[in-house]
């Protein structure tokens, strides 16, 4: 009996997706939950497994094409047997042999199950040969590389630590390109930020924060913070969101949004945190942030980070927001003009914390500063209410038992 493979059904937000890896072929044989098929949308990349045991059938999306939600992808008959045994054992070698010089990447686009499995085996997923679509590393992939280094001698892990790991991705003179196709996600976001420069009144204020009593309120109480709080370590971010919550209480316009001619006023605040991942940048979303504590918010955080390093973030955790928190500084940034991300009006901007002197009571003293950058709309936002939303912020920083004291 033929089972219909379908594609997960996608939020209205999300028109459609397009086949990233299959990790099966024709004749192969499948479990039930095995993984099947990966689905790439402009947010999340989304798995298909295998809902019977049997024998993978006729494909009818291929890699690269695009599908709708609930479209047929292919079948599984189950009950059958596999056309042919996987010849598993003359593989290895090849397919996990260290890619030719100058096509290699030192951090190739894999599939999360792939990135998954690698880790847990200890494999480096830049020496796995991808035979995806666009060299894109399937789980397969890493099985072999994984079965190879089972069975490579002991004389091997010496081998791997030689000089030329470290080489650049193209060798000096060589005059190679590689080409591969953008990514979803990649070009979402390119066609998001070009429509936001393009639509909105766009505009970006600056000022700069004195982080020594944040600095030293953590490093007084990290350890029983994480103690207390099951692990979860006390970070930045959480003062940061813990004071934009407050300041979007008290500039509403900052936390509104425009749909067509009406201003939308958001009575509660859900922080979109931007996140790196190996997809690119990432927004998830804390819900009604305002009621969370410190703790929350860092597990949140921790949470969200997790799962975008594993593609495991749901449609859900990245839509909506009304306001958007970036850390620039994470990679070194010392100042930059963040685009709003719509509807959002506004975007908050953190950079690195750098030792300057400062001139404090008439006196020249070194203290961690680290520049602030608000982009916003500027035809919901006036200037001034940028301006003192910013300082508020400052202030709420620079004295952080405000915080608690709602002063």
């Amino acid at each position: 009996m033929a089972i219909e493979i379908k594609a997960p059904t996608f939020p209205e937000s999300v028109a459609d997706g397009t086949v990233a890896t299959w990790h099966k072929k024709p004749g192969d044989a499948v479990k039930r939950d095995d993984l099947i098929v990966d689905i790439e949308t402009d947010k999340v990349v989304l798995e298909v497994l295998a809902t019977a045991d049997g024998v993978l059938g006729a494909i009818v999306k291929n890699e690269g094409d695009t599908v709708l939600s609930d479209e047929v992808l292919g079948s599984i008959e189950a009950g059958g047997a596999a056309a042919a045994a996987p010849a598993a054992a003359a593989a290895p070698t090849a397919a996990a042999a260290a890619p030719a010089a100058g096509e290699g990447e030192d951090d190739p686009v894999a599939a999360p199950a792939a990135r998954k499995l690698a880790e847990e085996n200890g494999i480096n997923i830049a020496s796995v040969a991808g035979t995806g679509k666009g060299g894109r590393v399937t789980k397969e992939d890493v099985v072999a590389a994984v079965a190879a280094k089972k069975a490579a001698p002991a004389a091997a892990p010496a081998k791997a630590a030689a000089p030329s790991a470290a080489a650049p991705v193209f060798a000096a003179g060589d005059r190679i390109e590689k080409r591969v196709p953008m990514t979803r996600v990649r070009a979402t976001v390119a066609k998001r930020l070009v429509e936001a420069q393009s639509n909105m009144a766009m505009l970006t204020t600056f000022n700069e924060v004195d982080m020594t009593e944040v600095m030293a309120l953590r490093s007084k109480y990290k350890d029983l913070f994480e103690k207390s709080h099951n692990g979860v370590r006390l970070g930045f971010m959480s003062f940061f969101v813990k004071a934009a919550t407050e300041a979007l209480k008290r500039f509403p316009a900052v936390n509104a949004s425009i749909d067509g001619g009406d201003i939308v006023y958001h009575g509660y605040a859900d922080i979109g945190v931007a996140v790196s991942s190996d997809r690119g940048l990432v927004v998830p979303v804390l819900r009604n942030a305002e009621l969370m504590s410190l703790a929350e918010i860092e597990g949140g955080i921790a949470t969200f980070g997790k799962k975008a390093r594993d593609g495991k973030l749901s449609m859900d955790e990245m839509t909506g927001g009304t306001f958007t928190i970036t850390n620039g500084g994470t990679f070194g940034s010392m100042m930059s003009t963040p685009i709003v991300n719509p509807p959002q009006a506004a975007i908050l901007g953190m950079h690195n914390i750098i030792q300057r002197p400062m001139a404090i009571n008439g006196q020249v003293v070194i203290r961690p500063m680290m520049y602030l950058a608000l982009s916003y709309d500027h035809r919901l936002i006036d200037g001034k209410e940028a301006v003192t939303f910013l300082v508020t912020i400052k202030n709420l920083l620079e004295d952080p038992a405000r915080l608690l004291l709602d002063i």
